[in-house]
């Protein structure tokens, strides 16, 4: 167990052990953050990485720090990510983006779900995020 910025990582003890990168349970105190599902939209709305799965995971981390900043929370926030998936395959790039934004050391608890399709046939993932930001950060005064 370690606890860092108000958050607990908690893997059970006598549980499975995580199959891949995540974390059983993230606890915390303060407000919750929700982020809606995500896609690889840029700041026009149009599609990014059109049938590139690499692409699209950087487009929706990149999308989910954006919403993440508007609420004052980070990905050192992040408590748990949803992956909603066409194809399960799309999960090694979509750890790389991951990994590319969060401390392996700190991940978040998580979900993966293939679906048969999401809003356009051209999108590969939907990414949401839970996260629990400290009633005062330590910038505070």
């Amino acid at each position: 167990m370690v606890t860092m910025s108000e958050l607990t990582y908690i893997n059970a003890p006598d549980g499975v052990a995580p199959a891949t990168q995540y974390t059983h349970v993230v606890t915390g105190t303060g407000r919750l953050v929700a982020v809606s599902g995500q896609l690889a939209l840029d700041e026009q709305g149009t599609l990014v990485g059109e049938g590139d799965a690499a692409a699209q995971a950087q487009q929706v981390f990149e999308n989910l720090r954006r919403c993440l900043a508007a609420a004052g929370a980070g990905f050192d926030d992040v408590i748990k990510l949803t992956y909603f998936v066409t194809d399960v395959a799309h999960m090694p790039a979509i750890r790389a983006a991951r990994d590319a934004h969060l401390d392996p050391a700190r991940l978040p608890a998580a979900s993966a779900v293939q679906v048969a399709a999401l809003m356009g046939p051209a999108f590969l993932m939907e990414i949401e995020a839970l996260a629990m930001v400290p009633e005062t950060r330590p910038t505070d005064s």
